[in-house]
C-alpha cells in the first residue's frame, strides 16, 4: 500500500522519542510518499511562490531538522531491522548553505569562528539535476546528488533526543551515498520502530565541512519500509547502487573509524565466509574509509565496499 503524507505542521517534529505518538501506522512492505520542508522550516513549490511556514507539532524549545513522522510499523520489535528502501528523491527548486560565523572546531582551525556568517542561495533544477549559485560576479554550477540527511528510528533510551548527533538507530547520518536506489538498514530499538525522515540535501561533500550541505526542500520522496528478521546488526548499514556501507559514530574520529571498519569486517566475514584476519586483509585492498561528517558533535565515518571489487 502507498500512503501519501501531507506537508503540514501536524506531521512534522524535530526530535526523537519513544513516547511520541505516530502520525500513521503501516504494515511492513508499505510505501510512503511525501514532501519535506527546507532547513528553515519553509516550503515553496516554484520560483515566485512565497514559502509557507511550518513548525513542529511537539513544540521543542530548539527546532533544528524538520522530520516527517514518526511512522509506526506493525509487528516491528526490538532486535529486528528496518530496511528503508529509497525509491525516489526529487529536490525542490531552491536551496541554501552557509559558512563561518559559528564557533566550532573546524571554524576555529580556519579562522572563521568570529567572522560574519555568509549565506549562499542556490537555484536547483531537478530535471537536469544541476544547481547554481552566484558568488561575486561569477556563477558557479554543480551536479546534484540528492539524499535525505536524517533517517532514523526512535532510540530506546527515555526522554527527548535532539536530531544533530547520529546514533546506533540512525538519525542525522548525513551520508551522501544514500541516494535513490539505496537501502538503509536500521536496528529497531522500540516496538513499532517509530520511523522519521527529513533534512533534504541536494549535494554534499564528505565531511560537510561548513556545517551545511545544499539544504533544500524535497518535492517528492518515496520510501518503502520493510521489517527484516533475517538480519542482526547493532549499527546502521546500507546497500547503495555503488556498494555496501557500514557506519561508525563517535566524538573521536579514530573511534568512529574503528567502529565502521569493525562493522565492515564483520559484513565481509559473513559475505565471503572467511576468518577475521582474511577479511581485514581484503578490506585493506578493497574498502574505502570515508569521513561522513565532522560537524554534528558526534563525527561519522563510513566504510565502503564497492560492488564487484572482490570476486
Amino acid at each position: 500500500m502507498i500512503h501519501k503524507i501531507d506537508l503540514i505542521s501536524q506531521n512534522l517534529h524535530s526530535s526523537f522519542s519513544k513516547d511520541y505518538l505516530p502520525i500513521l501506522t503501516i504494515d511492513s512492505g508499505d510505501s510512503l510518499q511525501f514532501k519535506t520542508p527546507d532547513i528553515k522550516w519553509g516550503y515553496s513549490s516554484s520560483n515566485g511562490e512565497d514559502c509557507i511556514a511550518l513548525e513542529s507539532r511537539e513544540n521543542e524549545k530548539i527546532q533544528i531538522h524538520p522530520m516527517i513522522g514518526p511512522i509506526a510499523i506493525r509487528r516491528a520489535k526490538p532486535g529486528m531491522v528496518l530496511e528503508v528502501k529509497l525509491n525516489d528523491i526529487v529536490p525542490g527548486w531552491y536551496g541554501h548553505n552557509w559558512a563561518g560565523g559559528m564557533k566550532n572546531w573546524q571554524n576555529d582551525c580556519l579562522g572563521l569562528s568570529n567572522t560574519e556568517r555568509v549565506p549562499f542561495d542556490w537555484e536547483l533544477n531537478s530535471n537536469t539535476m544541476t544547481g547554481s549559485t552566484k558568488i561575486g560576479n561569477r556563477l558557479f554550477h554543480v551536479g546534484l546528488q540528492p539524499f535525505m540527511g536524517v533517517i532514523g528510528v526512535a532510540p530506546v533510551e527515555p526522554g527527548i533526543h535532539s536530531t544533530p548527533p547520529p546514533r546506533y538507530c540512525g538519525g542525522n547520518i548525513d551520508c551522501k551515498e544514500l541516494v535513490k536506489g539505496s537501502s538503509l538498514f536500521l536496528p529497531i530499538a522500540v516496538d513499532e520502530a517509530l520511523f522519521s525522515i527529513g533534512d533534504g540535501h541536494a549535494l554534499q561533500g564528505d565531511g560537510e565541512v561548513s556545517g551545511t550541505a545544499i539544504e533544500c526542500p524535497m518535492d517528492h520522496v518515496d520510501v518503502t519500509l520493510i521489517v527484516r528478521q533475517d538480519m542482526n546488526i547493532s549499527l546502521p548499514r546500507a546497500k547503495t547502487p555503488s556498494g555496501w556501507i557500514t557506519f561508525g559514530f563517535d566524538e573521536d574520529l579514530n573511534k568512529a573509524a574503528a567502529l565502521a571498519l569493525n562493522e565492515m569486517v564483520q559484513l565481509m566475514e559473513e559475505f565471503f565466509e572467511i576468518e577475521k584476519t582474511a577479511a581485514v586483509a581484503l578490506a585493506s585492498v578493497a574498502v574505502d574509509l570515508r569521513i561522513t561528517q565532522v560537524v554534528n558533535g558526534v563525527k561519522g565515518v563510513h566504510a565502503v565496499l564497492p560492488h564487484g571489487s572482490i570476486r
